[in-house]
């Protein structure tokens, strides 16, 4: 398959992608459960590699894969897929290349708020492969999200740091616990009418894994801060603690899972 992908991405780069939109499209495993994104991040490399001696055609490349008339692609399908081979390449290709990640952020942003699943995933990578290689570029842009996005993008943000491999200093720890702090006084603040959507419910489960991430990395701040959003008296607040509560990388935890546990059964009764 690789040496197959190489040359048919070599073609798109000598400006005849559609064989590789083909193949693309072929092997994407959608309509299904589980969309191909081994296939999609090799697409991705295979053009990042390429970024330097071929800019201007990896360039137009990625462009075609997210161009206009495929933000009408129906979720779950090989349109779809396209799209997140696009969005995933647009990261990594911009890793490599600092001069497009200005116009890679506004793009990533825009697709962090749409109600696909599978893109926002798709961004969450992007924005992943970006942190690796500037995570003090990456952070603030995330934070803009975090404080002023919508749901979805709240979504995106949080979910880009909640990757134990990115937890590697206390700067990315503290960077990823602030995210999450941002997120919850923002969801706590968060009207009991507005609760009730469904991006709203998305953010939610969001929550509901990447912070036990955080805190399985950083176990004194990450506990510290949930033990303060259990005093919150929040109902949503709550299922998130509970359900990160769940998480088995808190379970080397016992005393500190206890006493968080013990708090929201104090403030339920």
């Amino acid at each position: 398959m690789h040496d197959t992908l190489a040359s048919l991405v070599e073609r798109a780069l000598a400006n005849n992608p559609r064989p590789l939109e083909f193949y693309l499209r072929e092997h994407s495993r959608l309509s299904g459960s589980r969309a191909n994104t081994e296939l999609a991040n090799d697409v991705s490399h295979l053009l990042a590699a390429s970024s330097s001696r071929n800019p201007d055609g990896v360039r137009t490349l990625l462009d075609y894969f997210v161009s206009d008339d495929r933000k009408m692609a129906a979720s779950n399908t090989p349109s779809e897929f396209i799209v997140l081979c696009g969005i995933i390449a647009f990261g990594t290709c911009a890793a490599a290349q600092p001069v497009w990640r200005v116009e890679t952020y506004a793009l990533l942003s825009q697709y962090a708020s749409c109600s696909f699943w599978r893109i926002r995933d798709g961004v969450v990578v992007a924005y992943q492969r970006l942190l690796i290689a500037d995570a003090h570029e990456v952070i603030p842009r995330l934070k803009d999200l975090a404080t002023g996005g919508s749901y979805l993008q709240q979504s995106v943000a949080i979910a880009a740091v909640a990757e134990a491999a990115l937890l590697y200093s206390p700067e990315m720890f503290t960077a990823a616990l602030e995210l999450q702090r941002i997120v919850l006084e923002r969801l706590h603040s968060t009207p009991t009418i507005d609760r009730k959507s469904e991006n709203f419910r998305v953010l939610r489960r969001t929550l509901g894994y990447t912070l036990s991430v955080i805190t399985a990395a950083a176990p004194e701040q990450g506990f510290a801060l949930m033990r303060e959003c259990a005093s919150w008296n929040d109902s949503d607040v709550a299922w998130i603690l509970k359900e990160n509560l769940k998480k088995k990388r808190l379970a080397k935890f016992p005393q500190d899972t206890e006493a968080v546990s013990k708090l929201l059964a104090s403030r339920s009764s």
